[in-house]
Formats: structure tokens, C-alpha cells, sequence
């Protein structure tokens, strides 16, 4: 029943789809008047429908109807409501269902929340979207159906990946999604722009808003993921640049660089290509980590699936959509005579996007490069931190001084009025950066100019507010987000000179000491838990110069549905540190490998994210009151 009901639905989805391309079309024939009732009643319909559908799904996950292939394949009747819930959209049919959903949602509100901006132009982006709607319907209803049936109908699950079984990672995709389904509707409304030659400043005003709400929510998603994997995979570090990662970063960057080039189109109606190739760009990206995600071509603890006709669909729409953006950009392009002042706001703000570009290049190159080399030489090679650290690192430095300078820089043409604030507050940084190496005894001259580089962006942002509070100007969104960056950045840096990580076999009763350390393994047992069950060792990790003990309790989980085994982190957080602790048995012997991190500042880094967004969210509520 369930299954019906959800094809049918998907089905009228198509239609409206078809229908809402047919009537704006017939729409942009009469180029004066509004846009017809019948486009809105259609979206909304449209809108309405792909929810119902959705939560079709998730019903089917509740009551565990097990006639549904997607359901038998990723729940079990003893899981709990969340998971159940979680795992509606936690495998690839049921993902893509939610990519529809945002699709078509986004593309409803657009047309709602745009009615100042030409019929044209609108309807224009309506129709693309539901282009992209209906390529991903196809998609579901051919390829990826969450809808199809299973005979005879199974009397139990084989239940979800137990290290998806987890609060962070039931909110994890829809974050992440909004952000990268989301950019879907500046990509549409680029394609309109172009098509219409709607190029005024205007341009800006309909989508920057648009590209803050992805963006914000890409951050976030981004955000919750790194926390799950700090704890659930046992990893001990925010970011370990693991292609998955990295799928989720690409956009990011682009849509960075685009909210900073829409400042300068909206103010000085410069930058135009610039804010199309990126609102194309970042859509792109995101279609095309999904297909490095779901093709089977990464090797990743969390990749979807590896099935190449998936692969095979989404690469062959990837470079549909690439063709089409670059037949239109070489088709409307014009050669922009920027003729800006070298030292002027616009300047800073372009340099902003190279550096940005540089950033998406160097993760694109390390994230493709190992596919390459597999398919022509058959050598697997992987790409990690020391690649990254190695060449990002040094040019964040000079990034981090321009992100300083360029908020106190004028539009047009600047006067260096502000270089005694800029040595003072390189000084201190510099004064900071000389108490912090000397109190806590750690040397490296990268880490070092990190610091500084660090502590000069965060004194700027702070000075800067405090000048504008004084004119009663003051831009709290920006202040935020850039001071809140160089506190990331300044608490990465710290957490990276100052971590430790000791890894031993230890027997039961046994006691390892090292540097002001020791652990001692006090007790193992066996426990039984609703779905899973652990074996729970107990270790007591004692500061020896402050006699300060904490007791951090690692897990080794046994689950039957499916059967999998699992090693949960047992972690000690305050605000200063992390005690992180990781065991596992070794060949069945009565020893136990034992890894132990401390990781200082780990909240803040997490604290120091949320505020960034904070930012964002308080720019797009500005942008709001103001219009």
C-alpha cells in the first residue's frame, strides 16, 4: 500500500513538474502582466505533495514495513524511533528523496519571496528548477526508487549501519543538504540571468539571501559531521581530510567566495561573471561530490553505495550541466573593465576569491587525484594531511593578514590611514605569540605564524567593532564571523602544537606511564544493551603533577543486526582539554590496544564554528529588515 502510494505520488510529482515548465513557459509569451495563479497553485501542489511523500517514507520506517526493499535494507524491528526515523534518510534512495524535496521547496520560495524582480527573470529560474526536479525524480523513480517492493515480504530488517546510529548523524545530512541542494537556486537563476540579461545589481539582491541560508546550513552540516566523526570513529581530531570530507568543503568554498563577490556587484555593479561562474560552480560542485559519493569511486568510511549505473546517471547529468553553463557563459560573455583602484575594498575582495579558488583546487586535486591514478596505473594511493597542511597552511598565513586589512580598506580608492593601529596590533600578536611559545615550551615556525597570523585577524575584527560601535555603524555579522575565524584558526593551531597521542598494548591490571601521565587499566566488563552489546573497559588517567585523576570508560560494541563491531571513544571534555581514549583487543589475547589523546581547546574549535554561522544567520536577518 505504502509502496503505491509513494510511487503514485512521485509520478504527479513529475507531472506538475512537467506541467509548471509548460504553463511558465506559456507564461514568458506575454511578457507584461504577473505571473499566472496557476504557476503558484501548481508549486505549491508540487511542494505539498513531495513532503507528504517523504513522510510516506518515514512511515513506512516507523511501522517497519518490510515489503519496502529500502525499509528490509536499512532497519530492524528493535531499533530505536530515532534511528528508525534517522534512517529514512540516512541511505542513498531516501537521501535523494530529501535532495527532491529541497529542490522543490526552494524553487516554491523562490518564486514566493522574488515577486520584485522581473516576470521574466523569475520565471525563467522556475523553469530551470524544475528541470533539476525533474532530473532527480527520474533519477528515483528509474534508478533509486525508496519505494520499490520486495517479495515475499521479510519478517525482519537487516537493520542500519550501527555507526549511523547516532543523534549527530540523524541531523547531519538534512544540514548538509540544504546547503548543497539549496545552491540549486542560484544555479537556476544564474542560467535565468544569463538567458534574460538580467546582469543590473538587482541580480544580487534576489539571491544573496539564498546563498547566505545554503551556506550557513553547509557550515553547520559540515560542523555536526566533524563532531560525529571526532567521537564515533574514533579518528581524535576535527578534520582528517577524508574524501567524503572534502565532497562537503568544495562548495564551501565557492559559495564563500560568492557572498563576498555579491557585496562588491550590489555596491558597485562590478563582478558579474564572477557571481555566475560561482553560483554555477558551487551547484556543480555539489552534484559532483554526490557523484564521487555514490558512485563507488572513493574510498570512504562513509560513502553510499557502489553501484556504476548510479555513478554512470549522475556523471551523465553532471556533464549536462556543465555543457549547458558553459555554452551560456561562452555565449553571453562580455569583458568586464573592472578599472578598480589597486588599494580599494573591491581589490581585497577579489584577492579573497583567488585564495578561495586556490583552497577548492588544492582539495579537488587531492580528493581526485588517487581516482586517477587507480584507473591508470591501478595503484591505489591515498592523499592525507601532510599534502594539505603542506601547501594550504602557508598561504592561510598571508589569507588571514588580507582578511585583517580588507574590512578597514575603503570602496574605490583607499588611504593607508590606519598603519599605526596594524603595527600595534601586529606587536601584541606578536607579544601573545612569545608568552604562549615560552610558558608552554613548543616550537614550530609555521604553527608560530599561524598564531600570530591568527591573533593580528581576531585584534583587527575587535578593534574594527569597537570603532563602529563608536559611530553607532556597527556591522555585528561580519565583526562575528571574521573574529570568530581567526579564533578557529588560532584554536586549531594551539590544539595542533599542543595535542599528545600515546598509543600502547596493555594487559588488564597494567599501568603505562609517559611524560606527566600514567594510565592505569583497572576493570573490564561485559554489558547488555537493548540493540548492541559492550564490553566496557575502565582506565584511570592520572595527572601526575597535579594528582588529578579521571576515570574514561572505551567500548567495544557487539551489534546482531546487522552483525558489526564497533569501537566507541570514551571522552573527558572541559574547556580547556579533551582526554580521548580509544580499545581494541588484539587477536583475542588478554591484551588491549589502548590510544590516548589529550586534545586541548577542542570545545572552542566546535564554539568558534557555531559563532561564524551565527555570523551568517545575523547577516541574512540584516539583509531581510533592510529590503
Amino acid at each position: 500500500m505504502l509502496s503505491n502510494l509513494g510511487n503514485s505520488i512521485l509520478f504527479l510529482c513529475v507531472i506538475l513538474s512537467l506541467s509548471i515548465i509548460y504553463f511558465a513557459n506559456q507564461n514568458l509569451k506575454t511578457p507584461e502582466g504577473k505571473i499566472s495563479k496557476i504557476i503558484y497553485q501548481f508549486s505549491l501542489i508540487q511542494s505539498c505533495l513531495i513532503l507528504v511523500c517523504f513522510f510516506t517514507l518515514i512511515a513506512a520506517f516507523i511501522v517497519s514495513d518490510f515489503s519496502l526493499i529500502n525499509v528490509y535494507q536499512n532497519s530492524h524491528t528493535s531499533k530505536p524511533i530515532l534511528y528508525k526515523i534517522s534512517g529514512t534518510w540516512g541511505n542513498h534512495e531516501g537521501s535523494l528523496l530529501l535532495w527532491a524535496i529541497i529542490l522543490t521547496i526552494f524553487s516554491f520560495l523562490f518564486l514566493v519571496y522574488n515577486n520584485n524582480h522581473p516576470k521574466k527573470f523569475r520565471l525563467l529560474t522556475l523553469i530551470v528548477q524544475n528541470i533539476l526536479i525533474l532530473g532527480f525524480l527520474f533519477f528515483i523513480l528509474f534508478n533509486s526508487n525508496p519505494f520499490s517492493s520486495i517479495v515475499p515480504v521479510p519478517n525482519e530488517g537487516l537493520g542500519l549501519n550501527p555507526i549511523l546510529q547516532d543523534p549527530a548523524l540523524a541531523i547531519h545530512p538534512p544540514l548538509l543538504y540544504i546547503g548543497f541542494v539549496g545552491s540549486s537556486i542560484y544555479f537556476s537563476a544564474a542560467i535565468a540571468s544569463l538567458i534574460s540579461n538580467y546582469s543590473s545589481n538587482s541580480f544580487s539582491l534576489s539571491i544573496k539571501n539564498w546563498v547566505l541560508v545554503s551556506w550557513c546550513f553547509q557550515s553547520l552540516g559540515i560542523l555536526v559531521g566533524s563532531i560525529w566523526a571526532y567521537y564515533e570513529l574514533g579518528w581524535g581530531g576535527f578534520w582528517f581530510w577524508d574524501p567524503v570530507e572534502n565532497a562537503s568543503l568544495l562548495p564551501w568554498f565557492a559559495m564563500t567566495a560568492l557572498f563576498h563577490s555579491l557585496i562588491v556587484f550590489e555596491r558597485r555593479n562590478i563582478f558579474y561573471f564572477w557571481v555566475i561562474i560561482l553560483c554555477l560552480m558551487t551547484f556543480i560542485l555539489s552534484v559532483m561530490g554526490t557523484f564521487l559519493v555514490r558512485s563507488g569511486i572513493l574510498n570512504s568510511v562513509h560513502t553510499f553505495a557502489s553501484d556504476p549505473s548510479r555513478g554512470l546517471y549522475i556523471l551523465s547529468f553532471l556533464s549536462l550541466m556543465i555543457f549547458v553553463s558553459i555554452f551560456l557563459l561562452f555565449k553571453k560573455y562580455k569583458r568586464e573593465n573592472y578599472n578598480i583602484n589597486q588599494n580599494s575594498k573591491e581589490t581585497f575582495i577579489l584577492i579573497n576569491n583567488w585564495f578561495m579558488m586556490f583552497y577548492l583546487a588544492t582539495v579537488l586535486l587531492g580528493t581526485i587525484y588517487p581516482i586517477f591514478t587507480d584507473a591508470i596505473t591501478n595503484n591505489q594511493i591515498s592523499v592525507g594531511p601532510p599534502f594539505y597542511n603542506t601547501i594550504i597552511i602557508p598561504i592561510a598565513v598571508i589569507f588571514l593578514l588580507f582578511m585583517a586589512v580588507g574590512p578597514r580598506v575603503k570602496w574605490i580608492k583607499n588611504k593607508f590611514e590606519d598603519l599605526k593601529i596594524y603595527t600595534f596590533i601586529l606587536i601584541g600578536s606578536l607579544l601573545i605569540n612569545f608568552l604562549i611559545t615560552y610558558f608552554l615550551e613548543s616550537y614550530s615556525i609555521l604553527s608560530n605564524l599561524i598564531i600570530i597570523s591568527a591573533l593580528f585577524l581576531i585584534s583587527s575584527s575587535l578593534i574594527d567593532g569597537i570603532k563602529e560601535f563608536k559611530k553607532k555603524r556597527l556591522d555585528y555579522a561580519r565583526i562575528i564571523s571574521h573574529a570568530s575565524f581567526g579564533f578557529l584558526v588560532l584554536f586549531i593551531g594551539l590544539n595542533d602544537v599542543f595535542s599528545i597521542e600515546k598509543d600502547y598494548n596493555i594487559k588488564l591490571g597494567e599501568t603505562k606511564k609517559f611524560e606527566n601521565y600514567s594510565i592505569k587499566f583497572q576493570t573490564l566488563n561485559l554489558k547488555e544493551f537493548s540493540n548492541y552489546k559492550a564490553v566496557v573497559g575502565e582506565l584511570e588517567i592520572l595527572n601526575t603533577d597535579t594528582n588529578k585523576k579521571n576515570i574514561l570508560s572505551p567500548e567495544i560494541r557487539i551489534y546482531d543486526n546487522p552483525q558489526t563491531l564497533t569501537y566507541e571513544a570514551s571522552i573527558k571534555s572541559s574547556f580547556l582539554r579533551d582526554y580521548y581514549l580509544t580499545m581494541s583487543n588484539i587477536d583475542r589475547s588478554d591484551y588491549y590496544n589502548i590510544k590516548f589523546q589529550k586534545k586541548p581547546l577542542m570545545i572552542w574549535i566546535w564554539i568558534s564554528v557555531v559563532m561564524i554561522v551565527i555570523g551568517g544567520f545575523l547577516r541574512i536577518f540584516t539583509n531581510a529588515k533592510s529590503n
